[in-house]
């Protein structure tokens, strides 16, 4: 059997173009996405930058911090509390030290990520006096070029708030930052922090007096305080967040496709299998032709598929740098190394697994072909599912709708977790592809329905076709139900739970008035100060700091807001479960149930400053409220923000008391805001702008996901039809000589693609509607009723595309069989 295997793969190549395709893309797609998931695992070589010159930096470092896991710009406890007064005495005695401090200096017009530096840092970085003189007194700052000239005034926005200083001197242009200078008295004051300390003594003995307290660094090592380094970890943690929802999206595709692909091939060879039992051929030989085509087949399009994989990937780097969800410079790059060959081999294996395991039902089937088949002339299925598709269908449907629920009922914050949740998404439409041939003679009698009313050949023999070939109908239907059913569902839940964020943020904030940054990185203290000032308002800045706590053997961070007791309960509407806000005192903390306490308990909590402070518990938070707020302090605790975070107020709440005039309200928010980077907008407008920011983000990141699993339906949807009207030459050659004129023949079979078609769509809206109800009951728990929503334009768009493409699919090959006059041969042979 393995040679007329050979032969049969020599003879009938074109019989095989479709399966070679369909595996080809799946295993490029593998590879393709775990070569982009290799490409994050390393960062840029650079060379050190600010501590080019720096003989021993001591930094406080933590190496179990993941910033993926953290707010950005947020601390661990090393490294909030930054070098002590202890240690730095310990390192002095050996020699000359300077300490390093980086703070929030934000010129007007400069970038939201601009810092602030004290002057002595500068002998040790690679910056240079283009103009003027350093600063002598602490009203005198060093700008970059292009800021200002020497002599001119310029306003300084910190977390303080903003200051008027005289420009002394103008830097070189720096690639790596861009920094305001001040004196080391005033950077002193401006931050209270010392980030590292250089150390100009004997390295072995700076070792030994640091102990573990700190880092010591030397070499290419000193570069992980670089500004580069912390925002290429940043920007490759939120491309390694994307890309394994982009690969398990792109892993079932191909691998389901692939596998029905197979399985429809086989299908379609049953009349020839027959014959080849007629001859003496037993079950067991068939099955080992048919593994042994499949494993050559699964062979040569795991290579090629490798190959064009190592092809797409760089594109789809540059892709993904273009949507802005990776840094400029992320690409993947060819080597030898694991980062390259681990995911080829992946992809090689799964190739041809695929194959392998796609065909394995099928030889099985295959090997149950009676010898009396050969001379069957119907195509009618005689039986559209085995015992092995109920099987695999009905526990796909059954874990699928238990997961769905157990997620819906039991643990609803897990929507709100892509990585965990999207998976879920795709046990439904699995099912409903599996289960396909059991529903598709109804969903075909009810699509068809007018055309019986209206009678016409052309009409019965669409609605016959599909009626009959049950199998071929839900094979070629598959692709579509993945395509349009991964977009409702997909883009549903997503759309949905942006708009359920929205909700709970409106039920949560009950503020008038939001006053956001504008165009600065945060809102600074002179503006809550002022704000506080208005008369008839109350106003809670929301102020990040981190706070520790014992969890066990390990010590937890928690991400808290400091704000106003007073006036908590007038602007924002906590998700409590048990105890009161209005308990909130400067002995006090409101904490969320992760921290496992109750109201009335006494937590030991670390502050970012190094203090330490025990806490009753006011009030417990639900976590499943959807809010990201996991612990509130009184503004007693405000001065740690400049540790834990950079001291900036992400917004402020303002809430108008009763018998104030609102309009006098509005034009005093206004003055108070004028000049300072930041703007008073009323809450509405701020919950829309919120909202649109969230989408789009949530929006691009769908589009990659989506994109890569669409194209190659797109492609199987192509590839299925292309098979599928490719076998029928001989029902071609029957309506021609039934007197059919060619476009007579062109539109049954447009007609039956789109019947196909709708067949998918069906299918794909049924099983997207489970998807969705679980996902509305979840956010039900989580913000109360929210309304399903689907950008609906988008999906009608893929839906058209989808139609089109399958109209050619099924339309090209006709008119080429014509051209060639293979439909005259067919009805010959026959």
């Amino acid at each position: 059997m393995l040679s007329i295997a050979l032969q049969t793969l020599r003879v009938r190549w074109a019989a095989f173009v479709g399966t070679f395709l369909a595996l080809t893309l799946g295993a490029a797609m593998i590879a393709a996405m775990g070569l982009e998931i290799g490409a994050t695992l390393g960062l840029p070589e650079r060379a050190p930058q600010r501590f080019a010159a720096a003989p021993v930096v001591v930094a406080a470092l933590d190496p179990e911090w993941d910033p993926a896991r953290h707010d950005p710009g947020s601390r661990s406890l090393i490294q909030a509390r930054g070098i002590s007064a202890e240690l730095a005495a310990e390192v002095g005695a050996l020699g000359r030290t300077v300490p390093v401090r980086s703070f929030y200096a934000q010129l007007p017009g400069g970038s939201d990520d601009q810092v602030g530096h004290g002057w002595s840092t500068v002998e040790f970085a690679p910056y240079q006096l283009a103009a003027g003189r350093p600063p002598q007194t602490d009203t005198e700052i060093v700008v970059p070029d292009g800021a200002a000239a020497p002599g001119e005034r310029l306003t300084v926005f910190t977390a303080g708030g903003p200051r008027d200083y005289t420009v002394a001197g103008v830097t070189a242009p720096a690639d790596f930052e861009s920094a305001v200078f001040f004196t080391d008295a005033e950077a002193a004051r401006l931050s209270p922090r010392v980030e590292a300390l250089v150390a100009y003594g004997a390295p072995e003995a700076v070792r030994q007096a640091v102990g573990g307290d700190a880092e010591v660094l030397t070499g290419d090592r000193r570069g992980v305080l670089d500004p580069s380094y912390n925002a290429d970890r940043e920007a490759i943690d939120n491309t390694q967040t994307l890309l394994p929802i982009t690969a398990v999206v792109a892993g079932f595709v191909s691998i389901f496709l692939v596998a029905s692909t197979f399985a429809f091939a086989v299908a379609q060879r049953r009349r020839e299998i027959a014959l080849l039992r007629t001859v003496g051929a037993t079950p067991r030989q068939v099955r080992r032709m048919v593994l042994t085509e499949a494993f050559a087949v699964g062979l040569a399009s795991a290579v090629a598929g490798c190959a064009l994989g190592l092809a797409v990937a760089p594109a789809l780097a540059g892709w993904m740098v273009d949507l802005g969800l990776a840094p400029s410079w992320f690409t993947v790059e060819f080597s030898t190394g694991p980062a390259v060959w681990v995911p080829l081999l992946i992809a090689f294996c799964m190739g041809l697994g695929v194959a392998l395991a796609g065909v394995w039902a099928a030889s099985r089937r295959a090997g149950d072909v009676r010898p009396i088949e050969a001379l069957r002339d119907a195509a009618v299925d005689s039986r559209t599912m085995t015992t092995g598709r109920w099987l695999y269908g009905l526990m796909a449907l059954a874990f699928g709708l238990v997961t769905i629920g157990w997620v819906a009922v039991v643990n609803p914050g897990m929507v709100m977790v892509p990585t965990r949740y999207i998976g879920v998404l795709m046990f439904p439409i699995l099912a409903f592809a599996l289960l396909a041939p059991v529903v598709v003679k109804p969903i075909a009698r009810l699509i068809t329905w007018p055309l019986g009313r209206l009678g016409g050949a052309a009409g019965m023999l669409v609605r016959e076709s599909a009626l009959t070939a049950v199998r071929r109908t839900a094979a070629t239907a598959a692709p579509v139900l993945l395509t349009v059913g991964l977009s409702i569902s997909l883009l549903g839940a997503a759309a949905t739970i942006d708009r359920a964020k929205d909700s709970g943020r409106r039920n949560q904030v009950t503020a008038d008035y939001v006053v956001t940054p504008d165009g600065t990185a945060g809102v600074n203290e002179a503006v809550t100060e002022r704000l506080r000032a208005v008369p008839g308002v109350d106003v809670v800045a929301a102020l990040p700091t981190m706070v520790y706590a014992r969890d066990d053997a390990r010590l937890a961070d928690y991400e808290a807001l400091t704000v106003d007791p007073a006036a908590l309960a007038s602007t924002l509407t906590l998700p409590v479960d048990e105890g009161n806000p209005a308990d909130l005192r400067d002995d006090t903390i409101i904490v969320n149930d992760d921290w496992g306490v109750g109201v009335g308990e006494t937590v030991e909590v670390f502050m970012a400053d190094g203090t330490t402070v025990p806490l009753r518990v006011a009030a417990v938070l639900n976590t499943t409220s959807g809010s990201n707020d996991v612990a509130y302090l009184s503004t007693k605790f405000a001065g740690t923000a400049k540790y834990a975070f950079s001291g900036l107020a992400r917004r402020v709440y303002v809430s108008v008391r009763d018998g104030a005039d609102p309009a006098a309200v509005r034009s005093a928010l206004d003055s108070a805001t004028a000049g300072l980077g930041a703007r008073a907008i009323p809450a509405e407008d701020w919950l829309g702008e919120e909202s649109s920011e969230n989408s789009e983000t949530t929006s691009l990141g769908m589009l990659l996901v989506l994109g890569i699993a669409i194209v190659f339906c797109f492609i199987a949807i192509v590839n299925t039809l292309v098979m599928a009207t490719s076998d029928r030459l001989r029902d071609l050659a029957i309506l021609r000589l039934a007197g059919a004129t060619p476009p007579q023949v062109l539109r049954v079979f447009a007609a039956e693609s789109l019947l196909v078609v709708g067949v998918g769509v069906l299918l794909a809206v049924g099983a997207s509607a489970v998807n969705l109800a679980g996902l509305r009951l979840a956010l039900g728990q989580l913000v109360g009723a929210t309304p399903v929503t689907v950008p609906w334009g988008t999906v009608a768009l893929i839906t058209v595309v989808s139609a089109g493409l399958a109209v050619l699919g099924a339309v090209v090959p006709v008119r080429l069989a014509f051209r060639s006059r293979a439909v005259e041969l067919a009805g010959v042979r026959e």
